[in-house]
């Protein structure tokens, strides 16, 4: 636990730097992304149908729950940065979910399965922001020039995970109900786990000591930046939930069309993720959000004039761009405002997209209001502040 323990650690250390040796961090990132993909967009179902929770039950366990996830992942995050616990972190966290959603399948009480989702699912919620810290970590003690497309490429993973993920629920309910999708997913965590523990290496202690002037300034861009990304992902959140009823209310369509849809815009995330991670070996990070940013101002300005469903479907090739961007080319955007503490860099970023979700919810309701036209609106202005923010959050040169 000592800082010579943690420099002879970090010496010591065989660290992965080809392509092949980074497969199993890829394989990581692919199964705790289908772990949740697989359960979290059916938790609102399962409370209604399985528990009998009323809309005010439901509402307050899916509030507290990314709430717990924020406190905990941030806490965790910080804690990371100053030891040489990361693989060992991505372990344990691995088994809580599988813990968490073994005790998912086998208890129906309200109050128990909310004390899981605050302890266990809570620590879970930290595996993509500690896997995240870990390829940035790997690829600098590799001496790697291609950070930006191995870190674009774990991201990926996470993409193709909601691909297959949700479709693949919905048959394991049909076949064995609740009881089968969560022991599935409890298992795809614990194969996580697994090849963690046995394919990736501990990196030592990352990071060194930053100045205090420097700290000083890239503390506002920090919190700048993030303020953006809330704003930036929220409004993508927003257009995501009122997507099928904009097209099935407004414009006519059926729900198969707004699965199509969803469908057509995850699919297309992933090449353009890859391609995005590409190009930032070459161009600034902030540049490509800032394009990212841009870009959904026509995303949204776009969506608000729309009149047909096939409209709408041509739009998603600008919002899997925006997506690529912002959230792809983000990460190493955050890891390279706070280069000497990657978990708290990564995990910054990752409880953005969770902050994002939660401001969704309030929005989609004026909507509701309003029309449902008015959820791009809304993610119009929300995307022209949060550009607004990342121009003001120029860093700080000399």
């Amino acid at each position: 636990m000592s800082r010579i323990g943690g420099v002879a650690a970090v010496t010591e250390t065989v660290v992965p730097s080809g392509p092949r040796s980074f497969l199993p961090l890829l394989a990581v990132s692919l199964l705790t992304g289908v772990g949740y993909a697989l359960a979290g967009p059916f938790l609102s179902l399962f409370l209604i149908k399985e528990l009998g929770a009323g809309p005010f039950a439901v509402g307050a366990f899916l509030l507290a729950m990314p709430l717990a996830a924020v406190a905990v992942s941030t806490v965790l995050g910080r804690w990371s940065d100053g030891r040489a616990v990361r693989r060992d972190l991505i372990v344990s966290a691995s088994l809580a979910g599988a813990a968490a959603f073994g005790l998912f399948a086998v208890l129906r009480n309200y109050w128990l399965l909310l004390v899981v989702a605050l302890s266990l699912s809570a620590v879970a919620s930290c595996l993509m922001p500690q896997t995240f810290a870990y390829a940035r970590q790997s690829l600098e003690r590799s001496g790697s020039g291609r950070g930006a497309f191995a870190i674009s490429a774990v991201r990926t993973m996470v993409s193709v995970s909601w691909v297959a993920g949700p479709p693949v629920a919905a048959l394991l309910i049909d076949a064995s109900g609740f009881t089968g999708l969560f022991v599935v997913a409890a298992g795809v965590y614990l194969v996580a786990a697994v090849v963690t523990a046995l394919t990736l290496p501990e990196l030592g202690v990352g990071g060194a000591e930053s100045t205090p002037a420097a700290g000083s300034g890239l503390r506002r861009e920090v919190v700048l930046s993030a303020v953006a990304f809330v704003l930036l992902q929220g409004a993508t959140s927003v257009g995501v939930y009122a997507l099928p009823l904009y097209l099935t209310d407004v414009l006519g369509g059926s729900t198969s069309d707004a699965g199509l849809v969803l469908g057509l815009c995850a699919a297309l995330e992933i090449p353009f993720m890859l391609g995005f991670g590409a190009l930032a070996m070459r161009v600034d990070y902030r540049r490509l959000v800032l394009a990212g940013g841009a870009l959904a101002l026509a995303y949204y300005g776009v969506m608000v004039v729309t009149t047909a469903t096939w409209q709408v479907a041509a739009a998603q090739v600008l919002h899997a761009v925006v997506i690529s961007a912002v959230m792809g080319v983000g990460i190493s955007y955050f890891q390279d405002l706070v280069p000497d503490r990657p978990g708290y860099a990564t995990t910054m970023f990752t409880n953005t997209a969770k902050v994002s979700a939660m401001l969704a919810g309030p929005l989609l309701a004026l909507s509701q209001v309003l029309g449902y036209r008015s959820a791009y609106a809304i993610g119009l202005g929300l995307s022209v502040v949060g550009l607004g923010l990342l121009l003001v959050a120029r860093p700080r040169s000399g």
